[in-house]
């Protein structure tokens, strides 16, 4: 296996958004730029071409099915691809497809790897079962010690078989120094914001548990106290064909009289660029992030940033109790708590220059060494080597 160029197949229901889908993306390209060969089956989506564009392969793929005839017929499909192209391993990213990948690697005796992307609910015997494929790779990649903690308490799976890997802030793409001026008046135009106006950004898809609800309230309140000024709060992401939680909260924004201080943009490509203007970041999730990318992205872009204190923002943002007021790289508040958050969001706002230059500067520095791009990737490719007996992330440049 030493000598043969690694084929490396990752599969993921869609490549639209999300930071399961960005680390297909960001892998599929490290095993190339390491010398191997990465294959990525998947529904598609507007971060497909990103796939071909660094060297990888898309392989349009019905990864989202949850039919489980279909799962099967899958599994087929899936043993047959690593019969013709030679896959030398398999790396899992989700539940449904998981499972196909799951029985096409055992059946081909190829090792399986999966990522536990998120902190999925097991409210049912039946959706315990159906989560539990994600523990079952022969590697199980963890994407925070929250996650880590989950996996072993929900499955008992043995530690030697987690690895702990955080997701990667590309730390020259998120920088202040990175988004030109001419980007952000850009995004200005687009969601017609004025240059000197602040912006409060949430960036997340529009779903009940990213808690959207929660932060129109603290604006509510903040602005009841005269303390929201002249920043506009803008909830970006997707309803992804939730049109009713869009309705839903339009009329709260409506019955909280913030028409035009609360704006609902729809998807932002230009993530960096959000933050680049944004004077404050929120993550408001009432149901715990496996790992939250936007509290690390905001602090690479030296944005200071609020998150809910549950899942793994306290692992990614430096905040009190757990470090002194002057260490500190953003806020941790408590999900679903409209007037702590709407506290944190006033004491963010009423930051001297000064203050909130250091906190930046502090917050990127946070950023940049615990959670930088090059550590995940070299990480997921020494889990490859481990099963493979290959050197790819000696070779990765």
């Amino acid at each position: 296996m030493a000598d043969k160029r690694p084929t490396i197949l990752q599969i993921i229901p869609e490549l639209d958004t999300g930071g399961a889908e960005l680390s297909a993306v960001e892998i599929a390209d490290a095993i190339v730029r390491a010398g191997g060969r990465a294959l990525v089956l998947s529904e598609g989506g507007r971060l497909a071409p990103r796939i071909t564009a660094s060297g990888g392969e898309f392989v349009p793929f019905a990864a989202a099915t949850k039919n489980p005839i279909r799962l099967l017929w899958n599994a087929t499909l899936i043993g047959r691809i690593i019969a013709t192209e030679g896959v030398d391993l398999v790396h899992a990213r989700s539940r449904a497809p998981a499972w196909s990948a799951l029985i096409a690697a055992r059946r081909a005796g190829k090792p399986f790897v999966t990522t536990y992307h998120g902190a999925y609910n097991e409210k049912t015997s039946l959706k315990r079962a159906y989560n539990a494929v994600m523990a079952k790779g022969d590697v199980v990649i963890a994407n925070s010690n929250f996650t880590k903690r989950l996996v072993e308490h929900r499955y008992g799976t043995p530690q030697d078989r987690i690895r702990v890997i955080y997701r990667g802030v590309d730390g020259e793409k998120f920088g202040p120094a990175a988004v030109s001026e001419q980007r952000k008046a850009a995004l200005r135009e687009r969601l017609q914001i004025a240059p000197a106006t602040r912006v409060i950004l949430q960036p997340a898809r529009l779903t009940n548990w990213k808690g959207q609800s929660t932060v129109i309230e603290a604006a509510r309140l903040l602005e009841k106290e005269g303390r929201l000024g002249d920043s506009i709060v803008v909830l970006a992401g997707d309803a992804q064909g939730r049109e009713s939680y869009r309705q839903r909260l339009e009329a709260e924004i409506a019955a909280a009289g913030l028409n035009g201080k609360v704006v609902l943009p729809g998807h932002v490509d230009d993530v960096p660029a959000a933050l680049a203007i944004a004077h404050l970041a929120i993550v408001a999730s009432i149901e715990p992030e496996a790992f939250g990318r936007v509290a690390t992205e905001a602090q690479a872009m030296e944005c200071p940033v609020i998150a809910t204190d549950i899942g793994a923002p306290p692992e990614t943002v430096a905040a009190t109790p757990a470090v002194q007021p002057q260490n500190i790289t953003g806020w941790l508040v408590p999900p679903g708590d409209a007037p702590r958050l709407a506290a944190a969001m006033g004491e963010a706002l009423s930051l001297s220059p000064d203050a909130r230059a250091a906190l930046g500067a502090r917050a990127r520095t946070r950023a940049i060494t615990h959670f930088s791009l090059d550590s995940m990737r070299r990480q997921t490719l020494e889990v490859y080597d481990g099963l493979l007996g290959t050197h790819l992330a000696a070779a990765y440049r």
